[in-house]
């Protein structure tokens, strides 16, 4: 058995499936070259089958991408295998990755099939992606409820078909660890040709306990390969977390025995970039990329870590990527020093049209604000300030009054399909009035169901961060914004959440 861990990413995939967190092409393919940079093995980079959006996503992070193999996600029918083999065209490495449920209430309740049926259509599914790549990964959906018998019959069946990743994965969160190790290790000592494939391990945070079951499939069920996100990102209560399941295997090597290729000091700035490019906060006491993670209040723990780190540290902050030293450029810093650090940032500007308008932005920046981190920098490149191609609802500028015992009045200028207009209102406060003065004209009509606000550095001079999850029509999308005035990154996050609502781009949601 390899002694190397394969770490597969699907944060395009499965984490773009939490509420609000669909990402645009652009996006995609940002966080893709962090992700290569972080040198990840396998990047899930989305379900080309769902949509045009998501098959043209694929198809630019499969040319795009040299060192990683770049997977699409395909239900077991022909059409998705066709779809998802098209967009991998050009790729260096490729994958489909097909899946079929397996568990019986999944087959009765939601495919209305019979296992018969069920085992029929995954081996035809496989034999089929086989014939268009040469990597082909099959997942049994809600295989961790699925009966043995016939979870082993159905894995045998696509392993013979060519299958050479077969993945189990606890799609609904339901497995403890102990018994998910022990599951997959059954699989594999009665499947007779388990030996022919990697073993993968999915798991889904419901109870807590995501990384504990992946960690628990590699130690004790054999498993190779882990599914993960970063930051944990995904539906519900999200996915294993690619930095705690890298990191817990490089600190207890003296205990997993395995190796792994990622680059880790890339992990903050990928957690840095999928947080600010969806909106979702990272806690600060999240393991490894929180910004408390490596931090002491104990007295006790403070004068022990003065003395020697080891004492109460078991990483280095600086293998995962933090730094002391965070302040990067100010107001004198020139354009090629902008440029390099978008570049060391996973920033990559297409034309020298973009990198002009965003160097334009980080001036106008630098002249409110005198110290510009890196937090900043990733923050002007992913709340749209760079480019305003093909939205709708663009910001202009804000202006407001606000004083005690008085009702705050804001005036709102911004762009509706390239006309400028103008919007007024009072409110609660003045990101209430701003906003409404917004949707005063707009008239979206949406609910919002999140308003959050987050300092990207540490002090009052810090730009706030803001995110706005609007729902309506049964859709949900998040709009992020940054300013140092915090009513101006109100206003630009609802704008940016607008622009979603008002996308074309539908998007099926897949399981897995």
């Amino acid at each position: 058995m390899s002694d190397k861990l394969i770490i597969f990413d699907t944060t395009l995939r499965d984490g773009e499936q939490s509420p609000g967190a669909s990402m645009t092409k652009d996006e995609k393919l940002r966080i893709a070259r962090q992700l290569e940079r972080l040198k990840v093995d396998v990047i899930e980079a989305g379900f080309a089958a769902s949509s045009n959006g998501d098959f043209e996503a694929v198809q630019a992070i499969a040319h795009a991408i040299k060192d990683s193999t770049i997977c699409s996600l395909s239900r077991a029918n022909d059409r998705d295998i066709s779809r998802a083999a098209e967009a991998l065209k050009g790729a260096n490495s490729a994958r489909i990755h097909t899946f079929i449920a397996t568990s019986a209430l999944h087959m009765e309740k939601k495919l209305r099939m019979t296992p018969d049926q069920v085992f029929e259509q995954a081996k035809l599914a496989v034999r089929f992606a086989r014939n268009l790549v040469s990597d082909v990964e099959f997942s049994p959906e809600d295989g961790y409820r699925s009966d043995m018998d016939f979870l082993c019959r159905v894995l045998e069946a696509v392993i013979k078909e060519g299958a050479t990743t077969v993945n189990v994965p606890d799609t609904v969160g339901y497995a403890v660890p102990e018994l998910y190790g022990h599951f997959i290790k059954d699989l594999r000592e009665r499947i007779p040709n388990s030996d022919k494939a990697v073993w993968s391990v999915h798991c889904h945070n419901d109870l807590g306990m995501a990384v504990a079951n992946s960690l628990a499939g590699v130690k004790i069920g054999g498993a190779r390969q882990v599914e993960c996100t970063i930051n944990g990102l995904g539906e519900r209560a999200g996915n294993c977390s690619l930095e705690e399941v890298v990191m817990a295997v490089k600190t207890r090597r003296d205990y997993f025995g395995l190796t792994l290729g990622i680059e880790t000091k890339h992990i903050l700035a990928a957690s840095r970039m999928v947080s600010q490019t969806t909106g979702f906060v990272v806690q600060p006491n999240k393991a490894v990329v929180g910004a408390n993670a490596f931090a002491h209040a104990s007295g006790i723990h403070q004068d022990g870590v003065l003395k020697a780190r080891d004492t109460y540290e078991i990483m280095r902050a600086e293998d995962v990527g933090w730094s002391a030293n965070k302040i990067v450029l100010g107001k004198l810093s020139g354009r090629n020093a902008f440029k390099q650090r978008l570049l060391e940032l996973g920033v990559q500007l297409d034309s020298e049209t973009e990198i002009n308008a965003a160097f334009a932005k980080f001036k106008e920046l630098a002249d409110r604000k005198s110290e510009i981190f890196d937090e900043d920098i990733l923050a002007l490149a992913s709340d749209g300030s760079v480019s305003h191609e093909d939205e709708q609802f663009v910001f202009v500028s804000l202006s407001q009054h606000s004083e005690t015992g008085e009702r705050p009045q804001a005036n709102v200028v911004f762009t509706a399909q390239g006309k400028e207009v103008k919007g007024s209102s009072d409110g609660n406060g003045p990101v209430d009035a701003s906003l409404k003065a917004i949707e005063s004209h707009v008239n979206s009509g949406a609910e919002m169901v999140l308003y959050s606000v987050n300092a990207i550095s540490g002090s009052t001079e810090s730009q706030g961060e803001v995110t706005v999850r609007l729902q309506n029509s049964g859709r949900v999308v998040n709009g992020v914004g940054s300013d140092p005035d915090i009513v101006v990154a109100s206003a630009k996050a609802y704008l940016s959440a607008l622009n979603k609502l008002h996308s074309k781009a539908e998007r099926v949601a897949a399981q897995g």
